[in-house]
């Protein structure tokens, strides 16, 4: 197994000579940064929701005999605005149009489908292709305004002529008021009828033909808020049983549940922890083994956890320590201090398999 750390940015911008230079990050409009990135299932689709509460979606081009290497490029395919910045009268709070996650469902048709969530509210969200238009109406003309009706003496049949392929994405579901905090998370279930989405304190069930009710599964409010010591970071179904969901802690540990042992999953089947080194512990040892996504491989054996330094490969049927750990950003172990100051030791990271399961 391989692990392949991506954790870079570009932004490109074009001269008056034509030529792409990279700009500074002091230049460019913080709405345009990227907040989190997705592919649907096939790998042809790539979305990219950023602070602006935009999503654009890029495709993979097809590879030709004219061009047998380009296959991994991938262009522009659609750009649309998801979220908008919303202000909630009744607390007094100001509500950030930033995508926190997106989740691509299967695709059934000829239509994609992809949930993308801001800090309060999930839209489900269709994309389809239209290269053809219909013409000939018998009550309108063809600019859209409505015909005589006394000047009607006969029966057109509208028929279909080509055009320019035009990408539309259309908001089919909004599921609001369901979290008392941010959402970090969002999983689609294996059944592909319902999904969970999570806060620092609570995960839902969704149905995804219902918007206006989700069940409660998972609760670990405290009766007294200074008990608190530790949060929900990340949820994640099961890729093959639809029962089986995992979701991850600010303690940096994993708590697998049945959703069949009850209706409010208040005691995990499984609990993974890997034992801390006391001779390594320091004042940022808490901070950064933070899990802050969780990963089932394809076949549902592995989980991948990610924390601020490491990826973190799990067996399902090992609670004690992880089988494989992956030193990324190692070399920052050293200006932790400097990044606590400016506030880049929170910094959440996002993990994903490869298809065969073999890269990470």
């Amino acid at each position: 197994m391989k692990c392949f750390p991506c954790n870079f940015s570009q932004v490109f911008k074009t001269s008056t000579s034509g030529t792409n230079s990279l700009m500074s990050t002091s230049s460019f409009d913080q709405a345009d940064i990227i907040s989190t990135v997705e592919f649907n299932y096939s790998g042809d689709l790539l979305a990219t929701g950023d602070k602006g509460g935009r999503v654009v979606i890029f495709q993979r081009e097809q590879e030709s005999k004219s061009r047998p290497h380009h296959r991994g490029e991938y262009n522009v395919y659609s750009t649309f605005q998801s979220h908008e910045p919303e202000f909630d009268y009744l607390k007094s709070l100001e509500i950030e149009e930033k995508i926190n996650k997106i989740r691509w469902l299967p695709q059934q048709n000829a239509a994609h489908f992809l949930l993308s969530t801001n800090d309060k509210t999930i839209k489900l969200w269709k994309i389809s292709e239209r290269d053809k238009r219909a013409e000939g109406y018998n009550l309108k003309e063809e600019d859209g305004r409505f015909r005589d009706p006394i000047r009607i003496t006969t029966l057109r049949v509208p028929v279909l002529k080509p055009m320019d392929l035009m990408v539309e994405a259309s908001p089919r579901r909004i599921f609001a008021n369901a979290h008392t905090y941010h959402i970090n998370s969002i999983s689609v279930n294996s059944d592909y009828e319902t999904y969970l989405s999570s806060d620092d304190l609570r995960i839902n069930l969704w149905h995804l033909e219902i918007t206006d009710r989700s069940f409660n599964i998972v609760d670990i409010k405290p009766a007294n808020m200074e008990e608190l010591t530790e949060v929900i970071t990340a949820a994640e179904c099961h890729p093959h049983q639809c029962n089986v969901f995992a979701y991850s802690s600010s303690k940096g540990t994993i708590r697998l549940c049945d959703m069949r042992a009850g209706a409010l999953c208040d005691k995990h089947s499984k609990f993974f922890e890997e034992p801390e080194d006391p001779s390594s512990r320091s004042f940022f040892s808490e901070i950064i083994s933070s899990i802050s996504d969780v990963k089932f491989s394809h076949n549902g054996r592995y989980m991948m956890t990610r924390d601020y330094l490491s990826v973190k490969v799990w067996d399902v049927n090992m609670e004690t320590r992880p089988v494989e750990t992956y030193q990324v950003h190692e070399y920052l172990r050293s200006k932790l201090c400097s990044l606590y100051e400016n506030d880049c030791i929170f910094d959440k990271f996002e993990c994903c398999w490869n298809g065969s399961d073999r890269s990470l």
